[in-house]
């Protein structure tokens, strides 16, 4: 690979990164923050935000399953030589134990005597790091089976894909609790209140998974036009994909279940990340860098979830801003909020990187 090629590809990877993890602080803020008399569906301001608010998920997981993908796939060696493999689980594992930690019921750590029947549900609770751990475990696990069966790992991760999207439509009828403990069945639906299940949520992984195999194989396409068009289609027919099935839906179903369990939300969703993507891509075709600041927030996106999170939210050790000023700011003190919070973030990875401190395991 040349460097102007690996430069232009590391250009638009950072760039969707950094917009990823800045568009989740601002969403973690506000959702705490905004007072609940201005979440109105009557405001297009809030529907506007809350639509976003819905992409933030999406985007974020796409971009990881994309980024990890792609740095795997950047090595061209066989999957046992692959130096990724040892980082990728490392990584996995890290995401998994953190994202416990961040939802830890006792800081007592080992002693768990007066932890209540709802702080064991929080603990069990599937949060977004459990899933993004599970997907690089299993996206590693694809890459692996797809050197074994001689398949390419993009149509590898094209058919889990798909496989994640179907089963969707069977797995949120499932009480999974009857089968597994609910430490397990959360992984499966939201049915004991987990907020990233592995349906439908890994398609957004898988999905990325698919691009950046495919970025991998193609170091120079981001100078060409047509693949930013190609996004845009893509994009543009899965939404237009979604009406068609939301359609069939209605007509056998009785009614449409789009906001709630189906699986065209997922492709809605799937579609906008694609066409987001085109505009990075379009973007990233004519620029030869970009700050500095932006390759820092795209590599420090862990860094920056666990501690906007602590500050938010809170933990066991900590008390959060949602404890304090919970849902008790007006709009305008709410994007004050939102703007400081990631000014906030912003001041922290260039200070880590000013007195170069030494954060390996939190950066990608």
């Amino acid at each position: 690979m040349t460097p102007a090629a690996n430069k232009n590809r590391i250009i638009f990877l950072d760039l969707i990164r950094a917009f990823a993890v800045l568009n989740m602080v601002q969403g973690h803020t506000v959702d705490v923050l905004l007072a609940d008399e201005y979440r109105t569906m009557d405001s297009w301001l809030y529907s506007l935000w809350l639509t976003n608010r819905g992409l933030t998920a999406p985007i974020f997981l796409f971009t990881a399953g994309t980024v990890f993908t792609y740095l795997l796939r950047l090595q061209k060696v066989p999957f046992s030589e692959n130096p990724r493999i040892k980082r990728g689980i490392k990584r996995g594992v890290l995401l998994i134990v953190i994202g416990y930690l961040l939802r830890y019921p006792t800081p007592k750590i080992i002693f768990f005597d007066g932890v209540t029947e709802v702080q064991w549900k929080i603990f069990f609770t599937v949060d977004v790091l459990h899933l993004i751990g599970f997907g690089l475990l299993f996206i590693l696990l694809l890459a692996y089976i797809s050197e074994k069966i001689k398949y390419k790992d993009g149509l590898v991760y094209t058919i889990a894909t798909l496989g994640v999207f179907i089963a969707y439509y069977f797995t949120e009828k499932v009480n999974w609790v009857e089968l597994f403990h609910p430490f397990i069945a959360g992984y499966f639906y939201k049915g004991t209140g987990s907020y990233f299940p592995f349906f439908p949520f890994l398609v957004f992984l898988f999905a990325g998974a698919v691009l950046g195999s495919y970025l991998a194989r193609n170091p120079t396409v981001f100078k060409n036009m047509k693949f930013s068009v190609a996004l845009l289609i893509a994009g543009i027919v899965m939404i237009i994909l979604t009406y068609v099935l939301d359609y069939i839906e209605i007509q056998y179903l009785g009614k449409s279940y789009f906001w709630t369990s189906s699986p065209n939300l997922v492709l809605f969703r799937l579609g906008i990340v694609l066409i987001l993507n085109s505009f990075f891509a379009f973007t990233a075709s004519y620029l030869d860098t970009i700050p500095r600041i932006l390759i820092l927030l795209g590599r420090n996106t862990l860094l920056i979830y666990v501690v906007h999170l602590m500050i938010l939210y809170g933990s066991v050790w900590n008390r959060g801003l949602a404890s304090i000023a919970n849902r008790a700011f007006d709009p305008y003190l709410t994007v004050l909020s939102a703007a400081g919070m990631i000014s906030l973030m912003v001041l922290l990875v260039y200070l880590i990187y000013l007195f170069n401190v030494k954060n390996k395991a939190l950066v990608t």
